[in-house]
């Protein structure tokens, strides 16, 4: 098995779209790099399936749980000094989710202005330690919803097909402007983790090499 010039100390963070394959990948390279994962604190949360039955009445306390969640995550991540793979961004709630709902106005303005104030008050602590590479996984609309109806999930199943449009837009749109770390970018259909094991290699490649590039 090729070695790679990843440093054991590395954060890594996976984003995309719902049902585009994050938990996959993330297994997948920190098994094959022997990190932790960091994985989506789902099953637990208390206001996931009532916001997908009113977006408008849960929206803001749902993402003020993914928030908690993930900056007590980023402090575990800095307190054990690196080595892990992170199933979402802290990036995307923000620029994703929280920022949809108060565009839409599925979110009160003044309850967005309490968790960006949260948020900013987070992500300036020491407690932050920035991923070393978002792995940005992307791909054509259809396939994603392919993959949320074979997954099938019923929240996910009532949803409207233009909550998932709009999302895939602005995921579009996030992904091109964002400057936190380096991205790496894998189309989903390049690839197929779990048919194909050593598919895994290929992802690694791209990484250390976008590590190598920022580094030197």
């Amino acid at each position: 098995m090729k070695s790679y010039d990843i440093p054991s100390n590395s954060v890594f963070a996976v984003a995309g779209m719902v049902g585009a394959g994050k938990s996959t990948m993330a297994h997948a390279i920190a098994e094959r790099l022997g990190f932790q994962e960091s994985l989506e604190n789902v099953a637990e949360n208390p206001y996931l399936e009532r916001f997908y039955d009113d977006f408008e009445r849960w929206s803001f306390h749902l993402q003020i749980f993914f928030l908690a969640e993930r900056f007590k995550e980023q402090k575990h991540i800095f307190e054990s000094g690196g080595g892990f793979v992170q199933d979402r961004s802290i990036y995307e709630d923000v620029g994703i989710f929280a920022k949809m709902h108060a565009d839409k106005g599925t979110m009160e303005a003044v309850d967005f202005e309490t968790y960006m104030s949260l948020y900013d008050a987070m992500v300036m602590t020491p407690y932050f330690p920035h991923p070393n590479a978002l792995i940005y996984l992307e791909g054509p609309m259809q396939t994603i919803l392919d993959r949320i109806e074979e997954r099938g999930r019923d929240m996910e199943l009532q949803t409207p097909r233009s909550y998932w449009e709009e999302m895939y837009r602005r995921y579009e749109q996030w992904i091109d402007s964002f400057t936190a770390c380096p991205v790496v970018r894998l189309n989903i259909t390049d690839y197929d983790l779990l048919a194909n094991e050593d598919d895994i290699e290929l992802v690694i490649e791209k990484i250390a090499k976008t590590i190598k590039k920022t580094t030197s």
